[in-house]
């Protein structure tokens, strides 16, 4: 990234999301705090931006409203914190940061965005940037009505400054308050990401994130013990595995006894599994 977009540009990670989708996993943990391959989204988001150069709370900001105190905590000194005393959207939330923003383009990504392969750090965004236009990371979707020249949303946009200085607090989503309108004007880009992209939101895809994190194999945190078989499983820091695992994530702390076998499911804890 070159000195003047060091400069001219912030980065702000949507964490505030209470994941209803995910429920009853997001009872427990805000969507942003679940881990996929063994390391919570929030750090993915903050990792991915840091290799932009995007690190500090001078540079980077997380908003927070569901189980906030969790989001906070976890962000530690790592971000600037925006607290939401009920969820603002997406819009709203970059809204509420405009003081901190401070005549900035920000990058924007949402926490629960998995991204892997090449090109999954969107430098791509801000390559050759004028800064006056709106960008959108987006994946081909032939005929989907809701896209972007022939694209869906991939998790991350890059917005100017002269969008972000009007956008208010009041909740409402980007999609209608940016993107929409800078499309209308002929002021949007959408640039192509050709590797893997799952926003997470439901059991399904958030399995299937886990899943792919963990390649063909399985991947097991320091201090879990698996007694059991294990094919391509994602087991985290504390668990106890003395049963089976296909095709299963268990979160750290999890426990699965010896007479169970977890098929396209999550366990948390002792007690709860979701079965996908």
């Amino acid at each position: 990234m070159s000195e003047r977009l060091a400069r001219d540009l912030c980065a702000v990670i949507l964490a505030a999301g209470e994941g209803q989708r995910l429920r009853p996993l997001t009872a427990r943990v805000p969507k942003a705090l679940c881990p996929v391959g063994n390391l919570p989204l929030l750090d993915h988001a903050l990792a991915r931006v840091a290799r932009l150069g995007f690190a500090g709370p001078a540079a980077v900001a997380v908003n927070a409203s569901y189980l906030g105190d969790q989001v906070a905590g976890h962000a530690g000194g790592r971000a600037h914190v925006s607290p939401e005393d009920h969820p603002l959207g997406t819009s709203g939330g970059v809204g509420r940061l405009r003081t901190w923003i401070d005549g900035r383009g920000a990058l924007v990504g949402n926490a629960d965005a998995y991204l892997a392969g090449a090109g999954a750090d969107p430098a791509a965004l801000l390559d050759g940037w004028d800064g006056e236009t709106v960008r959108l990371f987006g994946q081909p979707a032939p005929g989907e009505p809701y896209g972007f020249s022939g694209h869906r949303f991939a998790g991350f946009s890059l917005l100017p400054w002269r969008y972000v200085r009007d956008l208010t607090d009041e909740p409402a989503e980007l999609v209608r308050t940016v993107w929409r309108p800078a499309e209308a004007e002929g002021s949007l880009e959408v640039v192509t990401f050709a590797g893997t992209y799952l926003d997470t939101g439901t059991p399904r895809d958030y399995l299937a994130a886990n899943l792919h994190a963990a390649g063909e194999g399985s991947l097991v945190a320091p201090g879990a013990r698996v007694s059991g078989p294990a094919r391509r499983a994602v087991v985290g820091a504390g668990a106890v595995v003395e049963g089976a695992l296909t095709r299963a994530v268990v979160w750290p702390g999890g426990y699965v006894g010896a007479d169970e076998h977890l098929v396209d499911a999550i366990r948390v804890g002792r007690d709860l599994t979701v079965r996908v």
